[in-house]
């Protein structure tokens, strides 16, 4: 399930919190292309560090986009 997009010039990045066996897994993606994933213990763990990097993105220039 897409939690976030953000967009900047013709690109945009988003963030994926998917359940893998006994664990969620955050995946990020390029133009549709993912290029990251990691794995948390609980989808709150996963979706703290989701929103960690959002404001990242969002300080260096990113806007959000659904």
């Amino acid at each position: 399930m897409r939690i976030w997009r953000v967009r900047r010039m013709h690109d945009c990045l988003d963030a994926d919190v998917r359940e893998v066996d006994a664990s969620f897994e955050l995946v990020f993606a390029k133009n549709d292309h993912p290029f990251l994933a990691w794995r948390f213990p609980s989808e709150e763990d996963a979706r703290a560090e989701a929103d960690t990097r959002l404001r990242d993105l969002l300080r260096v220039g990113w806007r959000t986009h659904w």
